[in-house]
Parts: C-alpha cells; structure tokens; sequence
C-alpha cells in the first residue's frame, strides 16, 4: 500500500487542504507532522465550508482516523475552540477518530505573550532584519522551548507531580524574558490552574503515535502525511529568517510522526499556479501593481487563520524546482489555474539574475535574496474558462501548454490540476495512492 506525503512546494497556501481532502478519501489514516494552529486548510465539500489549522483535514471524513504528531505543537485551548466550531457544523470529533501524540509539545499562554512582544520590539528596529510577521499564537517559542529540553509535552498532562516540577524551570526562563522586555509576566498559580482544568479534556486523545501509525502501515493502512506552510517557510530550507518555526520538508513526516524514512512511498508537492506569500521577506516574483491585485481579487487571497491578505506574483519556476529537489516530490498538485482565466498574457519566472550573475536557485543570504532580478518567459493566456473542468479535453489549448511548460520548468510531472476550490473539480493525471 502507497503513504503518500503532501507538501506546499511555495511559501504556503497553495490549497493543500483540498488535495488532502480528496486523497483521505482513500486513506485510512490521516497525520499532521509538523506546525501548529498558526496555518489554516480551508475545505469545501458539498457547498460547507470547514476551516482548519491544527486538526488534520480528514477529521472532516466520516470513518477516517486523524493523528496529530510529535512534530505538531499543541495548544490545547486553540484545539478545543476548533473541535467545538466543527461540532457545531455536525461533525464528528472524538477519541475515536482523533489521537494526539504523548511526545508532542504544548504552546501556553506564556508562549503567545512572548512572540507578541517580540515581534512588538523588532516593528521598530530600523536594522537589516526587523519584524517576521508571525501569527503572535507562540508557535515560534514553543519549539524554543522543546529544543531547549524545557518543554511541557501533552503527555505531563496526565502528572501532575512532574507538571508541577516543570512549572519552575519554565517560568524562570520565560518570566526573566518578558520581564526585560516591559511585558506582564506569568502567574505560576493561574497557568497550573489553566493547565489542570484541560488536562481531563485532552486525556482521553492522547496516544503512543509512533507506534499507532507503525502498526497502521504494518497491517496495510494507508497514511496521508499532512504538512502546514510550504518549503520555502522551512526553517532550514527556507526564505531565513522569515520563515516559519518548523521543518515543513517531507523528510518531517517521518520524524514529526515517529516513522523510518520507508514509511513515505510518494511525495506530492501541492503548487499554485501562480504565487503568493503571507508576511515578510523576499518575494522575486511579486507583482505590486494591479497583476497582483487581480490575482489577489480573483483567488480570493487572504489567510484562513490571519485573514491578513497574501502577496502575489507571477509564478516561479526555480522555487518550486528547488522544492521538488529538496522535498524529492514525485509530482505536484497544480491549484487555482482558474485564477488566470481570462488574462491576456503570463508570466513565468525561468531563472534569477544577482549582480549581474545568472542563478538557477534562490541562495540562502538574504542580502543576496534581496537583490534578485527574475528573468521571465512571456506565455499567451486564454479567454476561456477552466474553472470546474475535470478533464484535459475541457480545457483550453494554451491553458494546457502552460502547464506543460511549468512541468518543464520544474522538472515533475503534474499528478492532479485543480480547477475550483470544489473537491471534484479535478483533473487526476496519476493516482499518488496507486499501488
């Protein structure tokens, strides 16, 4: 049996939640690897709208298991706020269909309050590197946290005694922080108290992942491995240091769920067909007059967590190259070609040129980053509409040819092109479950 990983090959919000939600259809276990609630899904289905950011999107399927990993970092408030909103649409959310992992560990109120007043202070440094642009929901310092072995993990929520113990070590840290930066620090005795009134809700989800999943793949299961964000937000791979807290590469999956590196037989690589990005940092192919704002108007381009509206450009073939290479995706899921309906002309980012020097991959400094020069290939657009066609002979010729050319361009093959945000409004080139 195929497990298939899903990853954004851009700056994140290519569409990922739909694909995931078309693939879980024949899945049978669906695992979030990495990230917390500071990324959003967004799922259409049968005209409902479902908005996502820490649950995994198969939570929405009926008879499907959904899994959060050691990778994701938990807020246990933000994750019951969102179990209780999908109720409310008459889902189903229970210990039954959703495991959360011992290991993984929590974001608390402390954790908020410090990447609030961080990004506060950096709004107003005038050096080469001020504010990030973080969603201020303590995604970043939580993974501080675990890196520096002083991290309160899901599983201390069931003792009390070591909860306690950790309290100290924790607050020491963090209260000196926030103290310095003219921030209220934390009450020991009201976060104990916040923490041991969540603890008997979270309980009952809470299991041994690694060893869940392993036993799900021995017994011929199929796992989707579900990431937030997309590669060039990766913390090491990525547009530093405006990127994202996490490793969102496909390698994550196997480490953010407590799998070997054989457990992932298919990468796909989720890519819009243009590009856009949330927040700070370099942007090559960004269109900052009214290209970008029709793209904007017409994708509907606001976060579904933040509502902050997205950046967008021309697409970028060298970034998604690097992301096929990075991630080794076996194909993409091309998304939103319905964006670009109607426009004349297109646009297509085919290399990088610094100083006068031509570079076919986007290099780590972000001096270097700053000054790259795109260097484009003119394509003929189309009059006709793509939106909702669910095979290759409805659409247009040139809509096809572009497409090829960005198969090309990026080196991979197009598994899947969406055509709407409606889950059936696919064109499935290559089943990526297909044994």
């Amino acid at each position: 049996m195929a497990n298939v990983v899903v990853v954004g090959s851009q700056w994140g919000d290519e569409g990922k939640g739909k694909i995931v939600d078309l693939l879980s259809e024949r899945a049978h276990v669906v695992a979030r690897f990495q990230g917390g609630h500071n990324a959003g899904h967004t799922l259409v289905i049968d005209g409902a709208v479902y908005k996502l950011s820490l649950l995994p999107s198969g939570i929405v399927r009926e008879g499907k298991l959904s899994v959060i990993g050691n990778g994701v970092v938990v807020d246990p408030w933000a994750l019951f706020s969102e179990i209780d909103t999908l109720r409310g649409q008459g889902v189903t959310v229970g210990p039954d269909n959703l495991r959360i992992a011992e290991n993984a560990t929590l974001i608390l109120p402390l954790h908020r309050n410090l990447d609030l007043a961080r990004e506060k202070i950096a709004s107003g440094s005038h050096g080469k590197i001020g504010k990030i642009g973080t969603t201020g929901r303590g995604i970043g310092p939580a993974y501080e946290d675990k890196v520096a072995r002083r991290a309160i993990r899901v599983g201390d929520l069931i003792d009390p005694e070591l909860l306690d113990a950790k309290m100290d070590a924790l607050l020491a840290h963090h209260n000196a922080l926030l103290r310095g930066m003219g921030a209220e620090e934390i009450d020991r005795g009201e976060l104990l108290a916040q923490l041991q009134e969540i603890a008997p809700k979270i309980t009952p989800y809470i299991d041994v992942v690694w060893k869940l999943l392993n036993d799900a793949r021995r017994s011929g299961q199929r796992i989707l491995y579900e990431g937030a964000q997309g590669t060039m937000l990766d913390i090491d791979h990525g547009t530093y240091p405006y990127v994202t807290s996490s490793n969102v590469v496909a390698a994550q999956a196997a480490t953010g769920t407590g799998q070997g590196p054989n457990a992932i037989d298919y990468v796909l690589g989720i890519t819009k067909a243009y590009t856009t990005r949330v927040g700070s940092g370099p942007f090559p192919t960004e269109q900052e007059n009214d290209v970008g704002q029709l793209l904007g108007e017409r994708g509907h381009e606001f976060g579904t967590v933040t509502g902050r509206a997205r950046r967008c450009g021309w697409f970028d073939a060298v970034l998604v190259r690097q992301a096929v290479r990075v991630n080794g995706i076996n194909g993409i899921a091309l998304t939103k070609l319905d964006v670009l309906d109607g426009m004349e002309e297109l646009k297509v980012c085919t290399g990088y040129r610094i100083d006068g020097e031509l570079v076919d991959y986007l290099p780590a400094s972000t001096l270097r980053q700053e000054r790259v020069e795109p260097i484009y290939e003119t394509m003929e657009g189309w009059s006709e509409s793509t939106e909702g066609a669910r095979s290759w002979a409805e659409l247009p010729a040139t809509a096809i040819k572009y497409v090829r050319r960005i198969e090309e361009l990026i080196d991979a093959p197009v598994a899947l092109l969406s055509t709407s945000p409606e889950r059936d409004d696919t064109i499935i080139v290559h089943d990526p479950f297909a044994d």
